[in-house]
Order: structure tokens, then sequence, then C-alpha cells
């Protein structure tokens, strides 16, 4: 290699990783897990995605096995389109009780999608899993 030609391959390299860098303030890259509605998530079972929709139905089932908590998305159970499954040994993660933080309210859940008996669901294993829609909140 020339001597020319081998100061200059570090600056091009350098070049090239500097272009293929995000800019200063630009918008942040997409989300990997794609945003469904609940209608939508049977339909994407077997993968990673965010769910969001409106909680229609929420409970707490302190007396069954697991002592789950149920979200229901859309409608309350029994003909929830789609749903959260928090189970006991998780809830104590959470500073509410999801069943009241998250009722009646637009929420986004990220996580894999599974199918339980033909009905889509995810179960949460952290609180960071759920959020409020903040795309359903109005804007000032």
């Amino acid at each position: 290699m020339r001597p020319a030609l081998a100061r200059s391959v570090p600056v091009q390299v350098l070049a090239l990783t500097l272009a293929l860098l995000p800019a200063a303030g630009a918008a942040p890259a997409a989300a990997a897990e794609p945003r469904l509605t609940p209608a939508e998530a049977a339909q994407h079972a077997g993968e990673q995605a965010k769910v969001c929709g409106l909680i229609a139905g929420a409970k707490y089932a302190e007396r069954s096995r697991g002592k789950p908590t149920f979200l229901d998305f859309e409608k309350p159970h029994p003909a929830e389109v789609f749903k959260v499954v928090i189970w006991g040994t998780d809830r104590a993660k959470f500073k509410q009780p999801p069943e009241t933080l998250y009722a009646q309210q637009q929420v986004c859940v990220t996580g894999r999608i599974e199918l339980y008996h033909g009905a889509p669901e995810i179960i949460v294993r952290s609180p960071s899993q759920l959020a409020l829609d903040d795309r359903s909140q109005p804007r000032r």
C-alpha cells in the first residue's frame, strides 16, 4: 500500500462512521416493536409488540391460583379483545395496584403476544412494560 493511501484509509473510515451516526437533535429511531390495536394482536402471536387501547375491565383474582391481575382491553371479561396478565409474584413490583392504576385508561403494553385458549395476551413481569398512552392525551 502506498503511504498516501495508507493515511487516507483511516480518514475514510472515520468519515463513513460519522455519516452513519444520527445527527444531534434528530428524532430517535422507531421502536423495534410494532404498535398494534388490541384487535390486531391475535394475528401477531409469538411476536414482540406494543399493544395500545382502553382498559375496559380490571380485576385482581386474589383467590385464584397464581393470584393473577387481569387488564381487559376494549371490553370487560368475558368479551375482552386482548388482555394483560400480571401474576401475583410480579404484582409487588407495582407501586399501586395495577387494576386501580390502569382502569379506564388508554394504556400501551409491550411484550411477547401469546394465545391462551385462542385469546391474545401479554404476560407482564415488570411495570416498565405498561405505560399510559401519551398519544391519547390532549395536546396543549
